[in-house]
């Protein structure tokens, strides 16, 4: 069955010969439900932050569900201002998505590039990558090279961190 509001993505996936397999869910909204969908899903698991910082800078932070986000410590890190959680409304005009479907794929919508990637070292390390496909009613698979691939067509370079 068709995913309407995933179908641009999965037609640029295509485009870029990204192979991917999605499988839909009931809606899953933060890290820590559907662990019963994840179990039968092979990879990683993402957990997806989108924050706003003190001078206004836009980020993505995309890591293992597991992994222990520090936002305090965080912009030491990535060189940003202090960080906190950007608005619903700031992540719909600027990633096309709203909470709860946030997800590293959105970077597709930010036409101009005004969200900065953070990535997590470790889940860049599993096989597959599993991430919402612009929507919390399903979840898409992807290679770590496949991701690669797609950040690499979006003109999108990651800030790699270890959260472990």
């Amino acid at each position: 069955m068709p995913i309407p509001a995933a179908e641009p993505l999965f037609a640029l996936l295509d485009r870029l010969g990204v192979v991917h397999s999605t499988l839909e869910h009931p809606a899953v909204f933060h890290v820590g439900e559907g662990d019963e969908i994840k179990a039968s899903l092979p990879g990683g698991h993402t957990k997806n932050l989108f924050l706003k910082d003190a001078k206004g800078r836009l980020w993505l932070v995309s890591a293992l569900q597991t992994a222990k986000i520090d936002l305090k410590a965080l912009p030491a890190t990535i060189g940003s201002a202090k960080l906190s959680f950007g608005s619903a409304e700031l992540m719909l005009a600027t990633l096309g998505v709203t909470p709860g479907s946030v997800t590293a794929f959105a970077l597709m919508n930010d036409k101009e590039r005004r969200v900065s990637f953070v990535l997590d070292k470790a889940l860049l390390a599993t096989e597959p990558l599993n991430f919402h496909p612009l929507v919390n009613t399903a979840t898409t698979a992807v290679s770590a090279a496949g991701f690669l691939t797609f950040l690499d067509a979006l003109g999108v370079t990651p800030v790699l961190v270890d959260f472990s």
